[in-house]
């Protein structure tokens, strides 16, 4: 039963923005008023089912974090750990940390995020070691060689652009990292998929974008305005 496990929400903003173009962490951006950081943290310490949270940094923001901690009164225990050079090492680096049964992980850039979303992937974890939220792609996709020359397509109604958050079985990811360490992978559900494991996905929305331009930012001002409109 999930109820009776441990569930760490690990927030992910070591990143270096670099698309961002304002040389400074995008996740430190005011939205109506509160930084993108502060309303990914609020959804994890408003869910029921999350005991504890870390928030993985980059050394140089720490005291940035912890005045954002601070200002926003959270009640479970906050732990602060630094990334590494890639999102693989902060990943692993926070699943070291945990000691919880369950980790979920989420980009700090997606602040739109849904409870329902992160209540369903940690629910999921009865069946899977691994779940992911995700939308179905609008548009074909086409495969590549190197040379940007076409050599599949991929049916669109199995075809999935994946988000956060991502749950997990925190030992099964733990083990997976160690054994795939010099293996590039740009979601942790990746890991998994080498290993044989089924992964779930979960159908999202499209408002559960990751900040990534400033352009992004009049976009995700609408969805969060339409979100607080509604409470």
């Amino acid at each position: 039963m999930i109820s009776n496990k441990i569930v760490t929400g690990i927030i992910l903003v070591a990143g270096n923005s670099t698309r961002f173009g304002k040389n400074r962490n995008k996740n430190f951006e005011l939205v109506n008023g509160k930084t993108i950081l502060s309303y990914s943290i609020n959804v994890f310490e408003n869910n029921p089912y999350i005991d504890n949270i870390i928030i993985v940094i980059k050394e140089e923001d720490r005291e940035t974090i912890k005045k954002i901690i601070n200002e926003e009164e959270i009640n479970k225990k906050v732990d602060i750990v630094i990334g590494g050079n890639s999102r693989q090492e902060s990943v692993y680096n926070a699943i070291k940390t945990a000691a919880s049964d369950i980790v979920i992980i989420h980009d700090g850039a997606r602040p739109a995020v849904k409870q329902e979303y992160i209540s369903k992937c940690i629910e999921e974890m009865n069946s899977f070691k691994g779940v992911t939220i995700g939308i179905k792609s609008k548009d074909t996709i086409k495969i590549t060689d190197d040379n940007g020359i076409v050599i599949d397509t991929t049916k669109r109604s199995n075809t999935w652009i994946v988000q956060t958050p991502q749950c997990f079985d925190r030992k099964t990811l733990l083990v997976l990292h160690e054994k795939y360490k010099n293996t590039e992978v740009t979601d942790d559900c990746m890991l998994l998929e080498k290993d044989g494991y089924k992964v779930k996905i979960i159908e999202g929305d499209y408002t559960n974008i990751k900040v990534t331009t400033y352009s992004d930012i009049n976009i995700i001002k609408e969805f969060l305005k339409d979100e607080e409109c509604k409470k």
